[in-house]
């Protein structure tokens, strides 16, 4: 008896507890709220910083660390939001537009957004506030979690290389994949073949220039990736229609090879730029079982999702960024190691341009480097306004501006007497990419020197720019045909 009332008033201490906390919660004001979320992210990126530089091998843990991350981006998204949201750039409230466009706003979850402006900013301001109070909870529930999970993280071993730089140098790490490189990687190192086949086939997916070669890449460089296989070959090509087994070893790229090893795995990956000849696929596969050991595996990587029916294993299929992942890339990327918080009004500039960019890695990259060239607001200004007019004139043109198979209209952002009125738009028209070889055929002007108007001599017709040098691997360079057009061809 005694025991069952010591239970009862245990239980009932803990809800009145429980009910001091909430209501505690509750009174808080928006900027005890914006301090203690400032807090908590803080807390969660060491977490995140140090996961990232430990080589964690169990599953669970990965999956963890990966809402941890999302967490994390959505309260900086947040965070910025919030602060920005009063700021004016000089010509609107760029942050309340943008806010007002993400699928995180909740006024898009419970309301419609008022058309009288007073009640649509108060309104806005108490969902915003509702949000961030929800936001401020989840994280303070999974910090309070965090002790068990982070003892668990000390027993994983460092990597020898820690991608500590990514939050001051974003541009030499690979951000966003960690969750799915451990997909492949714990794929690569089953011992056995899945469903009893002789070699594992793991299909990647994804529009063009959304990050399949870099992932990959990344995979085939983990130091437990090459312990575990003694050679690693590279093959890029369109359909394999015209491919033999002879052909095709004579076409592969040698990435790693380790005789020494005593090994004999095999790790072969076909990078596609389209669809696979699928009788051309059956051939190759089975020459393939026949002269590769038990064990040996293939990552095939396209755009089209055909190719998932040839995998082994669930294929992996990527996507663009969320929209808070993808602001936190960019801001890091634009800002480096300044304090966003001490320029409002540029962040809410950087925050419509990150809305506006469709989680394009390219786009990122070089609005990136404009922006840098003038670190004040007139300049992003202009930038932003040029940017609204490229998505207009290509959205009006070809019903869609972000396709990279379509040529696209660019507005140039110096306003210059080398280059006359006339002259001033020029088009974008097909993309390709060189690999590090190609150092000396790789255009020296480059998509910023078009815009800001900097070169000796106007380029006549067509020619060709540099538009963007990744620094990790696989090191691409991305390249455009352009032209210059005049303005009435345009108009």
């Amino acid at each position: 008896m005694e025991a069952l009332i010591s239970a009862v008033l245990g239980d009932l201490a803990g809800r009145a507890i429980s009910s001091v906390v909430e209501k505690c919660r509750e009174q808080r004001t928006a900027e005890e709220d914006l301090q203690r979320l400032h807090q908590l992210l803080l807390r969660l990126r060491a977490i995140v910083e140090e996961a990232e530089g430990r080589c964690v091998t169990n599953r669970g843990m990965i999956c963890q660390v990966s809402m941890m991350t999302k967490q994390m981006f959505r309260g900086y998204y947040l965070l910025d939001t919030f602060k920005c949201r009063e700021k004016k750039t000089g010509d609107e409230e760029v942050c309340r537009f943008s806010f007002v466009q993400s699928k995180f706003n909740p006024a898009k979850r419970f309301r419609r957004l008022s058309s009288d402006t007073q009640i649509e900013s108060i309104e806005f301001g108490r969902d915003i506030s509702k949000e961030l109070k929800h936001v401020v909870i989840a994280l303070e529930s999974m910090v309070a979690d965090m002790k068990e999970f982070a003892m668990f993280l000390m027993s994983y071993p460092r990597m020898h290389r820690q991608p500590y730089g990514a939050y001051l140098f974003l541009d030499k790490c690979m951000f966003g994949r960690q969750m799915e490189r451990e997909q492949v990687i714990s794929f690569l190192l089953q011992g056995e073949p899945l469903r009893g086949e002789n070699l594992g086939v793991l299909p990647i997916v994804g529009p063009g220039l959304i990050g399949k070669s870099t992932l990959v890449e990344h995979v085939c460089d983990d130091e437990r990736v090459r312990n575990h296989f003694s050679l690693i070959l590279l093959y890029s090509g369109n359909d394999l229609k015209d491919e033999t087994a002879m052909t095709f070893r004579d076409h592969c790229v040698i990435k790693h090879q380790n005789i020494a090893s005593g090994k004999e795995r095999s790790l072969v990956v076909i990078d596609l730029l389209g669809n696979v000849d699928e009788e051309a696929w059956k051939r190759l596969l089975h020459s393939a079982e026949s002269c590769m050991t038990c064990g040996s595996k293939i990552i095939v990587t396209s755009r089209s999702e055909k190719i998932v029916r040839f995998g082994t294993t669930e294929a992996i299929k990527l996507s663009c960024l969320s929209e808070e992942a993808y602001w936190y890339f960019f801001k890091m990327l634009v800002f480096g190691s300044t304090d966003p918080e001490e320029h409002p009004r540029l962040t809410s500039i950087a925050m419509e341009l990150a809305l506006r960019m469709g989680g394009s890695f390219i786009s990122a990259y070089v609005i990136a480097a404009l922006l840098r060239e003038n670190f004040c607001a007139w300049f992003w200004c202009r930038v932003l306004r040029s940017f609204r007019k490229y998505m207009q004139k290509n959205l009006l043109l070809f019903g869609e501006y972000c396709d990279v198979d379509k040529s696209q209209y660019i507005m140039t952002i110096a306003e210059t007497r080398r280059v006359s009125e006339d002259l001033k738009p020029f088009l974008l028209h097909h993309s390709y990419q060189k690999g590090p070889a190609a150092q000396g055929e790789v255009p020296r002007i480059t998509v910023v020197d078009v815009l800001f108007s900097r070169w000796s001599t106007v380029p006549q017709g067509k020619f060709e720019v540099l538009c963007w040098r990744s620094l990790i691997p696989p090191y691409y360079n991305y390249i455009n045909a352009c032209e210059f057009v005049r303005q009435n061809t345009t108009s």
